[in-house]
């Protein structure tokens, strides 16, 4: 989950949520691969961060040790999920396995050295993937470019969710696009139109949006509280208009 504090409560964000602001970002770029192959690439933009771990009503793995809805990154690492998103991934084909792959690499790589597990599923991951480019006949360079723009568009998705455009006009880098250039993401008037530079899409406005959950309860006993809240959680639609400066 992505966690925002607000006056009265918590606003979430599920992050399978977050990935389908993901995809719409990616939409508004011009295709630039063949069609199955962006297709493939859209699908993996949206289902990156599928197979969250399911909450069983017990425990407290959705909370914070005060009791709080717990944001993703107050969460360790999830073999489970790693291994699940990958697994899903090969029923669609081992274009968006690969591009999933890159995903989990970039994502984990960090951790190499913690466990032997650890280890084990990032060389994996390695092998797994020279062996999709070698079959798919795809150079390093080509996946690379293409899991470029999941990159980027999982970070401007984030970056709108988390409520982390800058004050006062500020530019804030995205990432580097599949083109290799610095993107830069700025909103010079407060809840107006946010502006990317360079302009990466097809037309020069989009609208995107993603639902959110609003609770007004602060601290949840277990993970079966919080799923219940959240249940019967009013939902809200976020928007923003991203316009070329």
């Amino acid at each position: 989950m992505i966690v925002n504090s607000t006056p009265a409560g918590w606003q979430i964000i599920y992050q399978q949520a977050h990935a389908l602001l993901a995809a719409q970002l990616a939409w508004h770029w011009p295709p630039t691969l063949p069609p199955d192959r962006w297709v493939g690439l859209l699908a993996a933009i949206a289902q990156h961060d599928d197979e969250q771990e399911a909450w069983r009503g017990r425990g407290h793995h959705g909370l914070t040790a005060a009791g709080a809805p717990a944001n993703f990154t107050q969460k360790a690492f999830s073999m489970e999920q790693a291994a699940g998103v990958l697994a899903a991934a090969r029923f669609q084909g081992r274009w968006r396995s690969l591009l999933t792959g890159l995903h989990l690499s970039c994502l984990h790589e960090g951790l190499r050295g913690q466990s032997r597990n650890i280890d084990a599923f990032l060389d994996e991951l390695k092998s797994q993937q020279q062996q999709w480019q070698k079959e798919l006949k795809v150079s390093r360079k080509e996946a690379t470019q293409a899991y470029d723009l999941l990159h980027w568009c999982d970070r401007l998705s984030l970056i709108l969710c988390r409520h982390e455009l800058p004050e006062m006009g500020r530019a804030l880098e995205i990432h580097h696009g599949p083109d290799g250039r610095r993107y830069d993401v700025r909103q010079p008037q407060p809840g107006g139109p946010a502006q990317v530079t360079p302009w990466p899409f097809a037309t020069p406005e989009i609208e995107v949006s993603v639902e959110a959950s609003v609770l007004t309860q602060l601290q949840f006993k277990d993970d079966a509280e919080l799923a219940a809240a959240l249940l019967a959680a009013p939902v809200e639609t976020l928007r923003w208009t991203l316009r070329a400066s």
